[in-house]
Parts: structure tokens; C-alpha cells; sequence
């Protein structure tokens, strides 16, 4: 546009920057905080997928996707929380992973969302059985002192699944359209 000022001229390419650092980040250091916390304190807060909700219809938004298929993300994202919610009733899973699961569900939708369920399960399974094994044996002792341990060792406790979901949802992120959309020339160093 003739008589633009200098300032008006980065916009346009700050701002495809700015998305693709979201899309490269965002998800990625929400799912390794969810572990960590599932990890020490055995809960993951609900900001978590708060935020995830909320960056999934940022970044939808902003990278102009359809809104069909920003329904059908929403469609899978609530297949999930509904099984994922029957599941807690059960006491299978804690509301923190319910409500998690839907959230990385809400970011996969369909197209990716039985590869993420199948990782789960698998991480999940072996996240299992290794702390029954790690439960079966003492803590050592200069380890039995470590709040976040002893409670990770405690036979009463539950299985910290937020865990394998991240685990699974760090697995299959790089093969979707998040990932697949950045340009990365915009990150290079230059």
C-alpha cells in the first residue's frame, strides 16, 4: 500500500512467526507440565486444559481453519471427555486425566485421535505394570524422604496416567496438521 509506514510492513510477517512458534510450543510444553505435575503431585490443575482448550481455538482461529473441521475437532474432543468421564465414574482414571485426554483429543481430532489412544494404552499399560514393580520392592533410604516418591511408591496410590497421555500425545503431535504447518524458514536464524 503506497504511503505505509515502517511499522505496518513487519505485521505480516511477525505475525505468521508468532503462530508458528505457538504451534511449534505451545502444546508441546503444556503436555511435558501435565506429566511433571501428574509426576510429583499426582494431579494435573485444571488450567492445564483450560489452556489447551483455549490455544486449540486460538491457534484454530488464527490459522484460519474451516469451521467444519473445527467442529469435528470439537466432536472428538467430546467423544473423548464423555469415555474418559464414564471412565473416572468408575474410579479407573482421575478427573485431572479425563479431562486432559479430551483436551489433546480436542487438538488431534479425528484423523489422529486412535493413533494417541493406541500410544495411551500402550504407555499406559507399561507405566502400570512398572510402578506395581516398583511398589513391590522398598524405597531406599535416602530416597524415602522425597515427599513426591514416597507417594508415587505408596501402594495405595494411583497410576500418574497424565503421564503416558502426554508421552502419547508427544508421540503423535509431529505428525499432525499443527506441526505439519509451520514454516519453519520463519524460525531460522538469519
Amino acid at each position: 500500500m503506497p504511503g505505509a509506514s515502517f511499522r505496518e510492513q513487519p505485521g505480516p510477517k511477525t505475525q505468521p512467526m508468532i503462530l508458528d512458534l505457538a504451534r511449534l510450543m505451545l502444546f508441546p510444553a503444556l503436555m511435558a507440565f501435565a506429566a511433571a505435575s501428574d509426576l510429583f503431585t499426582m494431579t494435573i490443575s485444571n488450567r492445564v486444559s483450560l489452556v489447551l482448550v483455549a490455544g486449540f481455538f486460538a491457534l484454530a482461529l488464527a490459522g484460519g481453519m474451516a469451521p467444519y473441521e473445527v467442529l469435528s475437532h470439537v466432536g472428538a474432543g467430546a467423544l473423548v471427555l464423555v469415555v474418559a468421564f464414564g471412565c473416572f465414574a468408575m474410579g479407573w482414571v482421575g478427573g485431572g486425566d479425563a479431562k486432559v485426554a479430551a483436551s489433546v483429543a480436542l487438538w488431534f481430532g479425528f484423523a489422529h485421535l486412535m493413533n494417541f489412544l493406541l500410544y495411551a494404552s500402550l504407555f499406559g499399560g507399561a507405566l502400570t505394570l512398572l510402578l506395581l514393580q516398583f511398589r513391590q520392592w522398598p524405597l531406599p533410604y535416602g530416597l524415602a524422604g522425597q515427599a513426591w516418591l514416597a507417594r508415587l511408591h505408596a501402594k495405595e496410590s494411583g497410576i500418574p496416567y497424565g503421564i503416558a497421555l502426554a508421552l502419547s500425545a508427544l508421540m503423535v503431535y509431529p505428525e499432525t496438521e499443527w506441526v505439519k504447518a509451520i514454516d519453519l524458514a520463519h524460525l531460522a536464524l538469519r
